[in-house]
């Protein structure tokens, strides 16, 4: 991969980055203060200005630095996490798991989001390929967040509902593992054991679930 092509990927894949990044971390905060915490909003992070959820290294520094030196085979990020004081729930335990899945759930939504966009440039008659892979994109970048993300370990979003889940005893154990999980997980990734029996399989039931709740529009476009 040439230069021109690494910068047309970043031009294809920043919106839907940014966006994919910013709705699922303020998706957060809105499902914290709705359940009773208002330390995310106190600290103006329930916004949907990417700004204040880009991390300067796993937002912009790690994917431009793998993008590059893998020619795009394999991409890694993350953004700032929404800070969540859990004893503020109003039910700590069951609470963690709405908010948890508050993310996931809006990548979810924004995947089927940009596949209705996709649907209605093609019935639009609109060639643009810009465009075209822009929405292709979109649906991947939050494929690719809500798998990884539902992944059952802290400090992951699945992690988190793992924990919400389990008896209280068994609760604290998997607790226990958050300060090693990003690089347990990290690891996974690099030696592919994640992507190939949970972020595949999943993107692609998902994949499926959306086309297939899509199907009546498809049907009215096409």
């Amino acid at each position: 991969m040439d230069i021109a092509s690494i910068m047309q990927t970043v031009a294809i894949y920043a919106i839907p980055v940014l966006f994919a990044i910013t709705v699922h971390e303020a998706a957060h905060g809105y499902a914290a203060r709705h359940f009773g915490d208002n330390t995310a909003w106190l600290l103006g992070r329930i916004t949907l200005n990417p700004l204040k959820h880009i991390d300067p290294l796993g937002t912009i520094a790690m994917p431009l630095l793998l993008l590059f030196a893998t020619s795009g085979a394999f991409l890694f990020g993350y953004a700032k996490p929404v800070p969540v004081n859990f004893g503020q729930l109003r039910h700590p335990k069951r609470d963690m798991i709405w908010v948890a899945l508050a993310g996931p759930g809006a990548n979810v939504v924004m995947a089927v989001m940009w596949v209705v966009f996709g649907y209605l440039l093609v019935a639009a008659g609109v060639q643009e390929r810009f465009f075209l892979e822009m929405a292709r994109a979109g649906l991947l970048v939050n494929l690719v967040l809500f798998a990884l993300n539902m992944f059952p370990l802290p400090p992951l979003d699945g992690g988190r509902i793992l924990v919400g889940l389990l008896p209280l005893r068994q609760a604290m154990t998997v607790s226990r593992i958050e300060p090693f999980g990003f690089f347990i997980v990290l690891a996974l990734v690099l030696t592919g054991i994640l992507g190939t029996y949970w972020l595949r399989p999943l993107m692609n039931v998902t994949a499926g679930v959306i086309e297939l709740l899509l199907s009546p529009i498809r049907w009215v476009l096409f």
